[in-house]
């Protein structure tokens, strides 16, 4: 009976990209054009390390919206979302990622991970390029 909803699996992997890319943008925005509105967040010079994260927030998110060279640019982000996690919040006072607001961190360097490995599904530029290569 489950078996039947295998056929719907590239579109359920197409959300999943999709989602968390938009989700992922909105972080990017916040950093670069301070939008939405964040209390504490964005306006102001940003260090580099900030300004280089929201650039691939921003357009290696758009990318995997389109599903655009999927694969690595996925790997990057996932690395990118490692690093921000052990950078910015690991604490050995604040172990646990709920503590440390590390969670989301977390979450999108797994998802991203997962996208490395499962592709970028259905409604990807790179399954059009794929079809037509």
């Amino acid at each position: 009976m489950l078996s039947s909803l295998d056929r719907y699996a590239p579109f359920a992997l197409a959300a999943l990209r999709i989602v968390a890319a938009l989700l992922f943008m909105e972080h990017g925005t916040v950093k670069l054009f301070g939008f939405p509105e964040v209390e504490g967040r964005g306006g102001g010079e940003l260090p580099p390390l900030m300004l280089i994260g929201g650039i691939l927030e921003v357009f290696g998110g758009l990318a995997l919206v389109i599903g655009l060279f999927t694969r690595p640019i996925a790997f990057l982000l996932s690395g990118q979302m490692a690093v921000a996690y052990w950078m910015f919040h690991f604490k050995p006072d604040a172990f646990y990622p709920i503590q440390n607001g590390g969670d989301g961190a977390i979450l999108f360097c797994f998802v991203f991970l997962f996208l490395v490995f499962a592709g970028p599904g259905a409604w990807a530029v790179d399954n059009i390029w794929k079809r037509n290569g």
